[in-house]
C-alpha cells in the first residue's frame, strides 16, 4: 500500500526564508527594479564596476530594510500602518446642525 504526504499548509500565508505575505512582493520587485537598472546603466555605457557596485549596494540594501520590515511589523502590520495613514484624524464639520435634518411632510392625497 502506498503513503501519500498531505498537505497541511493549507490555508496558511506563504512564506520563504522567513518572509512572509507582502514582503515577498515587495522582495522581489525590489531585486527585480535593481536588476532591470543595473543592465540599463551597463547598456548605456557605465563601466561594468560601477554597475556591480551599484547593483550589489542596491540589492543588499533591499534585502536588509525588507527582512527589518518583516521584523518590525510582521505580517498584517505593514497593511495596517497604510491603513492608519489614511484615517482621517478628525472630522471636520462646517454646516450647521439644521441642514443636516431633512424634515419632510406627506402630502395630502384624495
Amino acid at each position: 500500500m502506498s503513503n501519500y504526504n498531505i498537505n497541511k499548509g493549507i490555508g496558511r500565508t506563504v512564506e520563504f526564508k522567513g518572509l512572509k505575505a507582502q514582503y515577498l512582493f515587495i522582495f522581489a520587485g525590489g531585486l527585480l527594479g535593481t536588476l532591470i537598472f543595473v543592465m540599463i546603466l551597463y547598456m548605456a555605457g557605465v563601466n561594468s564596476y560601477v554597475c556591480l557596485l551599484l547593483g550589489t549596494g542596491g540589492a543588499s540594501l533591499i534585502v536588509w530594510q525588507t527582512f527589518s520590515l518583516n521584523r518590525k511589523y510582521g505580517e498584517h502590520g505593514l497593511m495596517k500602518v497604510g491603513a492608519r495613514k489614511r484615517h482621517p484624524r478628525y472630522i471636520i464639520c462646517r454646516k450647521p446642525v439644521h441642514r443636516y435634518l431633512k424634515f419632510t411632510t406627506k402630502p395630502n392625497v384624495r
